[in-house]
């Protein structure tokens, strides 16, 4: 089953960017670096609630 996700940025918790994710095949919560256009550079981008 896929999930809505979305992701925020790690540094200045704005959240840019939503995706889907497989919640059977990944229990974690997902991280990935992604272009911030608030910090305007690659951050670590968080899963949020």
């Amino acid at each position: 089953m896929t999930k809505k996700i979305t992701l925020a940025c790690a540094i200045c918790s704005s959240r840019n960017y939503t995706t889907s994710k497989n919640v059977s095949t990944q229990a974690s919560r997902m991280e990935v670096r992604k272009y911030c256009k608030t910090c305007g550079q690659h951050t670590l981008h968080r899963e949020t609630k």
